[in-house]
């Protein structure tokens, strides 16, 4: 019998991470996106624009910070023994960012506030990194969900065709499933708890993602 693999489990808790800290930085973060950074760009315009935001130019800096961190968490997974050791260098500074925020009043500091988002930013880059460079870890990418929705409903087409007796198409909208359901609920709890406490909150995607990495670091053998 082979040993059940921890794919599944990893890929909820990688886009339940994801949402939560992509919607905890837009909640109480000056609405910027800390795992889909092309959303910035949307904001950053309608701020410019509107003249709502004096600091909207600072939306464009989560581009080279996000840069950066893929470049490095790229290097990370590549020359490390352990290539989830960059799932571990996440968690930290996730768990560092929330210690931060809980220590400092963000709303007296707000270049103190920016940098808490920019080193969100730069946890998630890291994600990024590693989704791209191991994508067979996952179901699907886990950081932003149109592609997996994309594959989801052609999958559901396929299911209607074939009257739901295609075994294939359904094996494949289970693992999309599990993609945006884990990133919804993310989003879910993060607008919550972002809300209440804050960018203090993102601790728990923190400790979520050490999790994650013991998961994902256990051999896996295919059946």
């Amino acid at each position: 019998m082979a040993q059940t693999n921890n794919i599944g489990k990893v890929t909820m808790m990688l886009t339940a991470v994801a949402g939560y800290c992509d919607t905890a930085t837009f909640v109480a973060g000056d609405n910027i996106f800390s795992a889909h950074v092309t959303g910035n760009f949307i904001t950053f315009a309608y701020q410019m624009i509107t003249g709502s935001n004096i600091n909207s130019w600072v939306k464009l800096l989560t581009f080279p910070v996000f840069i950066i961190a893929v470049i490095i968490g790229g290097r990370l997974s590549l020359k490390a023994e352990n290539k989830n050791k960059v799932l571990l260098a996440e968690a930290i500074i996730l768990i560092i960012v929330g210690i931060l925020a809980f220590t400092w009043h963000l709303e007296k500091d707000k270049v103190f506030m920016y940098t808490i988002v920019m080193m969100t930013v730069f946890a998630l880059g890291l994600q990024n990194a590693y989704g791209k460079l191991y994508s067979k870890e996952t179901y699907g990418p886990t950081t932003m969900m149109t592609g997996n929705v994309t594959q989801a409903s052609l999958d559901f087409g396929l299911l209607i065709a074939g009257k739901f007796s295609a075994g294939d198409a359904l094996v494949s909208f289970k693992k999309q499933m599990t993609t945006i359901i884990g990133f919804l609920a993310g989003c879910i709890l993060g607008a919550l708890l972002a809300r209440e406490f804050g960018l203090a909150s993102i601790i728990l995607p923190g400790f979520a993602m050490l999790a994650c990495y013991f998961l994902s670091a256990k051999p896996q053998v295919a059946a």
